[in-house]
């Protein structure tokens, strides 16, 4: 793309007619910004349907590099663009923030279609995350499903634009313009759901507060056919490693605290193991003494 320098040339200090086709003025910021508006290197992936939208961008007939977006690159670290196209699975979000931490800064996210902007038709699925915004900072969105590539190229003009705007000496502008490096994006962990580790400090409240709530283990009564069996039978089934004393500290359950989220993990499996053999004693204690009787 030509640069334009009659349009750099309308600043408040004037330039002589003579001159305006052989010096500019501007500000660092406007330069800077140029340069990187107009060199950006997509990373190269896709999800689903979209990216083969984005691949017709790529190609001749779009083209996208007439814009300055140039090569796609098959590693985060060559490239400054991620674009999110197609639906984000609990399970692909994990190597998405992996390598959106991977890519240097100055970087950039544009959500391709409805899922990648807030789950799509699969909203509502088990397996979908509804947004990538939930995750991480997203740009520019681009609507459809799928959108076409003509929408695709107005969606990365729009990110040039917003570019335009970002100025060097403002270190609250972008983070990436602060003092040091940016933190980071906390990686999710997949468990029997995705968890965001930004929120595990709330969901270690919110299960200790329902664990201090939890009075009693909900003790359902045996059924019927359960009590008419023979009391040799019920013996037997009673081990004495059953019939034992049940541990106070077996019933309690309450999450701990601190740690990493795959040891706490472990933590909670080992309390809810003992917990169920707390379970299992009381109701053996219970048919024996309901056979004695």
């Amino acid at each position: 793309m030509d640069l334009n320098l009659q349009e750099l040339n309308a600043t408040e200090f004037p330039v002589p007619a003579e001159l305006e086709n052989n010096i500019a003025i501007t500000s660092l910021s406007q330069l800077y910004n140029w340069g990187r508006r107009n060199s950006m290197w997509p990373m190269l992936f896709g999800l689903a349907c979209c990216a083969i939208e984005m691949i017709a961008t790529a190609s001749s007939r779009f083209d996208f590099s007439r814009f300055g977006f140039e090569v796609m690159r098959a590693t985060p670290r060559q490239a400054d663009l991620m674009i999110v196209s197609g639906t984000v699975t609990k399970k692909m979000v994990v190597p998405i923030v992996r390598l959106y931490n991977q890519m240097p800064e100055p970087k950039y996210v544009l959500a391709m279609g409805a899922c990648a902007s807030g789950g799509g038709p699969f909203k509502e699925g088990y397996n979908v995350v509804s947004g990538m915004d939930k995750y991480l900072p997203v740009d520019v969105y681009v609507p459809g499903c799928p959108p076409t590539p003509q929408a695709l190229l107005y969606g990365m003009i729009a990110l040039q634009r917003k570019i335009d705007g970002q100025s060097i000496a403002n270190g609250d502008d972008v983070p990436w313009y602060g003092a040091g490096s940016a933190e980071p994006t906390p990686v999710p962990v997949l468990g029997p759901d995705i968890i965001d580790p930004r929120q595990m400090d709330m969901i270690r409240r919110q299960a200790e507060r329902a664990a201090q709530e939890l009075v009693t283990l909900g003790l359902r009564e045996l059924p019927a056919a359960m009590q008419m069996v023979p009391a040799k039978a019920a013996a037997s089934a009673a081990a004495p490693a059953e019939t034992a004393p049940v541990d106070g500290d077996a019933l309690a359950f309450v999450l701990p605290a601190g740690g990493t989220p795959w040891t706490e993990a472990e933590d909670i499996r080992e309390k809810r193991r003992l917990r169920a053999l707390a379970r299992k004693a009381v109701r053996a204690s219970r048919r024996a003494s309901t056979e004695e009787e």
